[in-house]
Order: structure tokens, then C-alpha cells, then sequence
């Protein structure tokens, strides 16, 4: 298939539906399975997915979404520095509403900072050589999809000199938070929804720790509405048929080995910092990237001695447990009332990839605001 429309035909839906309902039939109890990433979520409630399949069979959230996993403590930490003197600071637009003690980079912005989105971390590079009296930082943030494009602005602006530039760098890794939570065991997890994306770079056969350590099967999967319900049923068949393993959906994108060449300016730019914080999960070690020594010239927080405060979520706040699978949006107090995508409390209320935003976007808040109602009574 070669066009969006033949991922959404609906004739080719009803067979995978029907095979769905079929494989849980026969396998005769209830499936928990987690998407990894936002992405899928939002496909999931954009489409109504989860109401085309069996009762049995349900959808849990994931830490995937990469602005939801930074903590209120970063947050505060890019407020600070966009703060600073002379600093021209830069970000994904998805970064600017995201709350942190001191208020978003939107309001430091309203407040006189210089604050800019930009599409691609060499816009901030270029933005750096256009101004050379003035520091620009680049908030870095993103998963192992996004950190490539990271370590190629720093390797443009070594190359080319301009000694201006910074990177603010919060860029994490998926294996760790995913182990995390399969060894906490709070959800009791049947099989994952595997991210696309991540895989694109890293491989399918990055995840083979997932059956190998904790015996249940992953499918690396797309973002399109066949790629999600062929997963469904891909993960149901293994059950069915005795298997257990990591399965490739995605296979017009990702391979096993992923991309070499993105691979490996990863590990020319970053390392592996000793242990990184993350909303909901607290913690990893191992789980962020920081610049290696090659690179450190260009790290912000080594140039600018950031406070690094640690601070808690916001009390009422529950995007930790949505993050964990643990709660699923609309059960958290706050949610559609207090906290909305206009007025947000947590981060899954702000990035398009949370999934309290796909709750609350695609038709799900009469809904949801129902259930915890009855829930209360």
C-alpha cells in the first residue's frame, strides 16, 4: 500500500475487526494491552478504535509521549534560562504551554523573554549565526526519533563555528521507562503496542528483552488505523498460536537493525547519563541522553550552572499515573474541570501526543466526565 486513504479503508477494517473479534472469542478472557506512543493513542480515540473491537480487549497508555514524561523541575529549569541575559532561547511549539512552578515559556515569553518556536533544531543553529552577540539555546526533548536531528545541529554548528549555540538537552530513551514499568508490574500488562518512530531508528529487534525477560509480545507498529487494529490481531495470534516475540507491522519503515547511520551520530554526540528524572516514573537510571565530552562545549547546563530544583507534580495533578497505565485519563480528578488543553495543569493535557488531549479532543469529555461521575457516586 502506497496511500494514506488505503490505511483507512474500511472494508479492509471490518476483515480485521472480525479477526479480532474472532482470536479473543476463542482465546476466551480479558487482553490489557499498551501503547507505547502518544501517537497511537491519539489515532486510537481520533478514530474510535476502541470501540470497534470486543469488551475484552482493552487499550492502556503509555510513557511515550515525549513532552508528557518531562518533569515540572526541567521545566523550570528552561523558564530560567530563557530568563537569562542576552539568551535567545528555542523550542518545539508543543514545549511552550507546558507548566512548570513559574509558569510556562509561553508566559516567560509574555513576560519579555525571548522566547522562539522553531521546526528543526538547525533553525535554532541558524537563528545562533544570524545573532552573534546573543546565546541561543535549543530545548532539546524527544525520544530516540528526535535526538538525531539534535546531534546533527551540534554537529553542523561544530563544523561550521558557531561557538553561540547550546543545548538545553532533556532527550530520553524508551527501553528504560518500558522496562520500568514491566518490573513494577502495576498494570499486568498481556502485550505492546510497539512505537514506530523510535523503531525507525533504533530497530525492531531493540525490544527482544520484552519477551525474552518478561514473556509477553510486542508488535512494532504504524500510526495509521489498519497498522493499530493489525497489531491488535497480531499480538491476539501469538496467544492463539503459542507464541511469544517481538513482531514487525511496521515493516515499510522500520528494521530489525534500524538505522545505522542515525545510530551512530547518537553515540558520536550523546552518552548515557548515569540516571534522569521523568513525570510519574521518577528516576531511571540510564534513561537520558547527555552531550558527550566532544560535544560539551555546546551543553547549556554546563555553561550556564542551571539551578537544577527538583520540584513535585502539581498536587492534583495524575498525568504520572496516566503515563504508567495505571489510571486512564478521565479518572483523574481534574480532568475537562480544572485542567484543560486552554488551562493546563499536567503535561498529557498539553502535547498533542497525551493522552488526556486525546480524550479531551476527539469527543471523549461528556463521556468521561460520565463514568467518574457514576465512579463518585
Amino acid at each position: 500500500m502506497k496511500y494514506v486513504d488505503e490505511f483507512r479503508d474500511p472494508v479492509a477494517a471490518k476483515e480485521l475487526i472480525a479477526s479480532i473479534h474472532a482470536l479473543a472469542g476463542q482465546l476466551g478472557r480479558h487482553w490489557k494491552f499498551m501503547e507505547v506512543c502518544g501517537g497511537h493513542t491519539h489515532t486510537i480515540y481520533r478514530h474510535g478504535l476502541e470501540h470497534l473491537l470486543p469488551e475484552e480487549v482493552e487499550f492502556v497508555h503509555g510513557p511515550g509521549c515525549p513532552v508528557c514524561v518531562i518533569p515540572r523541575g526541567r521545566v523550570d529549569d528552561a523558564v530560567w534560562l530563557a530568563h537569562r541575559p542576552g539568551v535567545i532561547f528555542t523550542t518545539f511549539g508543543d514545549m511552550m504551554r507546558v507548566p512548570g512552578t513559574e509558569g510556562s515559556l509561553l508566559q516567560a515569553q509574555a513576560r519579555g523573554a525571548d522566547v522562539r518556536f522553531v521546526y528543526s533544531p538547525l533553525d535554532a543553529v541558524k537563528i545562533a549565526r544570524e545573532n552573534p552577540d546573543r546565546e541561543v539555546v535549543f530545548f532539546a526533548v524527544g525520544f530516540e526519533t528526535t535526538a538525531p536531528s539534535t546531534a546533527m545541529a551540534l554537529s553542523h554548528a561544530g563544523s561550521t563555528g558557531v561557538d553561540n549555540f547550546f543545548v538545553f538537552c532533556n532527550h530520553v530513551l524508551i527501553n528504560p521507562p518500558v522496562q520500568a514499568i514491566l518490573e513494577t508490574n502495576n498494570v499486568m500488562l498481556d502485550g505492546l503496542i510497539g512505537p514506530g518512530h523510535v523503531s525507525a531508528v533504533v530497530g525492531s529487534d531493540h525490544f527482544r528483552f520484552i519477551p525474552e525477560q518478561f514473556h509477553i509480545p510486542i508488535v512494532v507498529t504504524g500510526f495509521e488505523p489498519l497498522d493499530i487494529l493489525q497489531a491488535v490481531a497480531m499480538l491476539l495470534a501469538q496467544y492463539a498460536e503459542g507464541r511469544c516475540e517481538v513482531e514487525n507491522q511496521y515493516a515499510r519503515v522500520v528494521r530489525p537493525e534500524g538505522n545505522l547511520e542515525a545510530q551512530r551520530l547518537l553515540s558520536e554526540v550523546f552518552t548515557p547519563r548515569d540516571t534522569f528524572e521523568w513525570r510519574g516514573l521518577g528516576w531511571i537510571p540510564g534513561s537520558g541522553y547527555r552531550l558527550s565530552d566532544e560535544f560539551a562545549r555546546f551543553d547549556a547546563e554546563k555553561h550556564f550552572e542551571l539551578p537544577g530544583a527538583r520540584v513535585d507534580d502539581h498536587p492534583a495533578c495524575q498525568c504520572g499515573l496516566v503515563l504508567t497505565g495505571q489510571i486512564k485519563p478521565w479518572q483523574c480528578k481534574v480532568f475537562g474541570t480544572g485542567c484543560t488543553p486552554e488551562n493546563p495543569i499536567g503535561t498529557c493535557m498539553v502535547s498533542p501526543e497525551g493522552a488526556c488531549a486525546a480524550y479531551y479532543a476527539f469527543g471523549r469529555l461528556p463521556q468521561a466526565l460520565g463514568k467518574r461521575a457514576k465512579t463518585e457516586v
